[in-house]
């Protein structure tokens, strides 16, 4: 692939796959973008906030894109917010963050590093990621002349009329002084990572949109530097739910905080009309072989659940752990063809197998009020999602688990 044609193939690759939401470039084709990287060779980030010690599924689209960038001949630059998480981003919350102390932030960050190393890979080539902080401009910035240089150039008026605040003020909840430089800050970043690494793209979800804008702008005005800013859509499954959301709450991508077996088994679960779509954002698969598994109808279509499931864990956890996570599930991909202990139970009644019974029947528990204990403890799990229960019903074969460690597939038959 020739390096000139490097920052354009990374932008096609973003239309046809579906990451592109909005971009300032004002070219249809984005030709603007991809002229104004010098040589062809693009570099741009995206920032992640050290708020939890973990990031998850609702960041993976920015994460991707960042992959997909180096995977072009480009050069991702992954910045940390040790100083703006001091801050906390307002965008789109109806809630203050909480405050957290440097001890926090750090182990959270040092968290946050381990996923990137999946993805990306680090180093000190032309097209080789970077991980940078932000605490190192942001905290030694001297109040009053960073007022007098950089604030000048944001009006109230303008900082109001972005939907995250308006929508804060108009429902009257409190929006900080502190919460309020936010955005400042993270033009700022832009500024800085600009000036330090050449770098021309900020990209992020289209929660950032506001935000990313005034990077753009605070460049223009301060150095007459021409930057660029590009979202991705924010994510909805089929049935209406926000990307990554499940009953036990965030889908994490590190695997202290989740299995890679629970990982997989919530790409497995992805709802039908989603799959060719989570194919295209969250796999490498060319897609002349994901255009045919999306056609798969019927039964044939978990054919393509449990590619996505093991293509999605490949790239978070590794081959060998997707692997186990596949075999663990059963699933005729696995490399051995193993699988786990298998039940026949007869589907005797039209509304299933209660999972009281079902959890009994599968040796998981020793009596009913175990498995009642076990469904309000948190402990059972179908296919990897909690059980929150009691009176639900097994309709088709599943894996079902008692914590994290025993599984049983259990097969209803007719």
């Amino acid at each position: 692939m020739s390096s000139k044609s490097s920052a354009a193939d990374f932008l096609h690759i973003l239309r046809e796959r579906g990451f592109l939401h909005q971009c300032s470039d004002p070219a249809d084709d984005l030709s603007g973008l991809a002229g104004a990287a010098p040589g062809g060779l693009l570099t741009a980030y995206v920032g992640f906030d050290a708020t939890a010690a973990s990031l998850h599924v609702g960041h993976l689209l920015s994460i991707m894109a960042l992959r997909w960038l180096q995977r072009t001949g480009n050069r991702p630059i992954v910045l940390i917010g040790g100083g703006t998480t001091k801050i906390g981003d307002p965008s789109f919350r109806d809630t203050t963050r909480p405050m957290l102390d440097d001890t926090q932030i750090a182990a959270n960050a040092a968290g946050l590093r381990r996923v990137f190393g999946q993805y990306m890979t680090f180093g000190d080539g032309p097209a080789d990621a970077m991980m940078v902080d932000n605490a190192d401009w942001l905290d030694g910035l001297d109040y009053v002349p960073f007022l007098r240089d950089v604030g000048r150039h944001f009006t109230i008026n303008r900082m109001l009329s972005f939907e995250s605040v308006r929508q804060r003020m108009e429902r009257e909840q409190p929006l900080t002084f502190l919460e309020f430089n936010y955005m400042i800050l993270q033009a700022y970043d832009f500024l800085e990572l600009s000036r330090r690494h050449g770098c021309l793209l900020q990209m992020g979800g289209s929660d950032q949109w506001g935000n990313i804008v005034n990077g753009i702008e605070l460049a223009r005005r301060v150095e007459r530097r021409e930057l660029f800013g590009l979202t991705t859509p924010l994510l909805t499954t089929a049935s209406g739910t926000k990307m990554g959301k499940t009953a036990g709450g965030a889908v994490w991508l590190n695997a202290d905080a989740r299995s890679p077996f629970d990982f997989w088994q919530f790409w497995r679960n992805t709802e039908d009309a989603d799959v060719g779509r989570f194919l295209r954002l969250f796999t490498e698969l060319p897609l002349d072989e994901i255009a045919r598994l999306e056609r798969l109808q019927g039964a044939e279509i978990n054919e393509a659940k449990i590619v996505l499931a093991t293509e999605a864990t490949r790239l978070c956890h590794g081959a060998a752990e997707a692997e186990k996570a596949a075999a663990a599930a059963g699933s005729p991909f696995a490399p051995d063809g193993g699988g786990l202990p298998e039940v026949t139970l007869p589907r005797e009644e039209a509304g299933g197998v209660p999972m009281v019974d079902a959890l009994v029947a599968a040796g998981l528990c020793a009596s009913k009020s175990a498995a009642r204990r076990l469904i309000r403890e948190g402990g059972a799990r179908l296919d990897g999602e909690p059980v929150t229960d009691e009176a639900a019903a097994l309709t088709a074969t599943a894996v079902l688990s008692a914590g994290r460690k025993r599984h049983v597939r259990l097969v209803l038959t007719s």
